[in-house]
């Protein structure tokens, strides 16, 4: 295994093709500064142009928390300029995990609450386990959710559930968030969960997984009609690549496909 830093407070390891990307500010359970905000960015900038990671795992060094947002400390101390200036710091994390090109696999430990929960949210699957606590809390100390709360929610669990999760800001124990959506597997320890899913996605082809993700991607939202056209271009941008054809290759002669991920 591998291990790439970016910054004091982030971590890539790399095994085969799956990178695990790490939240390791513990001392502070991983409550997003200015510093580590950028440091995320950075990773996710490194591993959206690096081909040959298939899948991405965002986990956490903390043993109390996955992520317990953003860094109150550090924004209690801003001027109104600083807190404008630091936005697009802020906002250069999350839509960095949300725009990564391949599936990513979220495994929460303990609290993930406001921009902790929003991490996860931007992860195509999130593995969690009996100790976690999920939920956006930013309405009760007088902000919204910024970090992409407000649209990937109710995506996730319809608009009344989203509504009310975040306008009562309460927070949500592992088997109710399970029962509700906000997460979707329970397994009695996320991580080695997430990164055993991620080896079972790893073995398919790289191309069609993240031609696979895109039309999902592209298409929610969209009516019928036009969420077929951007299937129909996702088939074209395969159908003609190298990995179509090992794996027709592969299954008629019954082994295992070498993928050359082009």
């Amino acid at each position: 295994m591998s291990e790439q830093r970016f910054g004091e407070f982030v971590a890539v390891r790399r095994e085969g093709f799956v990178a695990e990307l790490v939240l390791d500010r513990p001392k502070a359970m991983n409550a997003v500064s200015s510093e580590m905000a950028r440091s995320i960015g950075a990773a996710c900038d490194a591993l959206a142009a690096d081909a040959s990671v298939r899948v991405t795992v965002l986990t956490s060094s903390n043993d109390r928390a996955f992520c317990v947002g953003a860094d109150l400390k550090e924004r209690n101390s801003f001027t109104d300029a600083e807190l404008v200036r630091q936005r697009p710091t802020a906002r250069g994390a999350y839509t960095g995990v949300l725009e990564l090109p391949m599936p990513t696999v979220a495994a929460v430990h303990g609290f993930a609450l406001g921009g902790g929960f929003e991490l996860a949210l931007a992860c195509d699957v999130i593995v969690a386990d009996a100790t976690t606590v999920v939920g956006l809390p930013e309405v009760s100390v007088g902000v919204i959710p910024g970090g992409g709360g407000t649209q990937l929610l109710p995506r996730r669990v319809g608009a009344a559930r989203a509504a009310e999760l975040v306008f009562t800001a309460r927070r949500v124990k592992a088997v109710e968030a399970r029962e509700l959506g906000l997460v979707d597997i329970l397994e009695e320890d996320a991580r080695t969960a997430a990164l055993e899913l991620a080896g079972r996605i790893a073995a398919n082809s790289p191309v069609g997984l993240r031609a696979a993700k895109r039309a999902m991607r592209l298409g929610m939202g969209l009516d019928l009609r036009a969420g077929l056209e951007v299937e129909d271009a996702a088939w074209r941008s395969v159908a003609f690549s190298g990995d179509r054809a090992e794996g027709v290759a592969a299954f008629n002669e019954k082994r295992k496909p070498q993928w050359p991920g082009e």
